[in-house]
């Protein structure tokens, strides 16, 4: 059961890493995939896959009744690489599309955090930030300050 907890803790810790997949999780218990599924589903009730689902749409309704974001950064900040399964998966636990979630529940509680607010505590889109980061371009506002920096450049303006 510790080794189990392994990997659902993984999945717990790394729900918006779009790039968490069966066989990171199942690494972090020491299990092979196959094995990590059967055993995963016996001891919680549901696959690894079923969890993580649940776990992503749980973080996207916070979202949706918190935060000024558009569905689609929404669902790109929970981990889902594609709309259409987010909003079906949304729609299979909820019984509502997400924008009919956030038109039902928007308005019971406080204001909603700006988009770039909630961007920024996000960390932004990861793919964005990590490729960027990868390329060794410079970050966002590094560029800013090279430019200022450079006097050919401010010359040249």
């Amino acid at each position: 059961m510790r080794q189990l907890r392994l990997g659902k803790d993984a999945m717990d810790r790394d729900w918006a890493e779009p790039e968490l997949d069966l066989g990171v999780v199942a690494a972090h218990a020491g299990y092979s995939r196959y094995h990590f599924i059967r055993a995963f589903k016996e001891a919680y009730g549901e696959t690894p896959g079923q969890y993580l689902t649940h776990r992503r749409i749980e973080r996207a309704e916070e979202m949706l009744r918190g935060a000024d974001l558009s569905v689609t950064e929404i669902c790109h900040l929970v981990g889902f690489s594609s709309l259409g399964s987010f909003s079906a998966g949304f729609k299979a636990r909820t019984g509502l599309t997400p924008s009919e979630y956030r038109a039902k529940h928007v308005g019971r509680g406080a204001a909603l955090i700006p988009g770039c607010y909630a961007m920024l505590w996000a960390g932004g889109f990861p793919t964005a930030t990590l490729e960027k980061r990868r390329g060794g371009r410079p970050v966002y506002g590094d560029g800013d300050q090279q430019e200022a920096a450079s006097p050919d450049r401010s010359a040249e303006s």
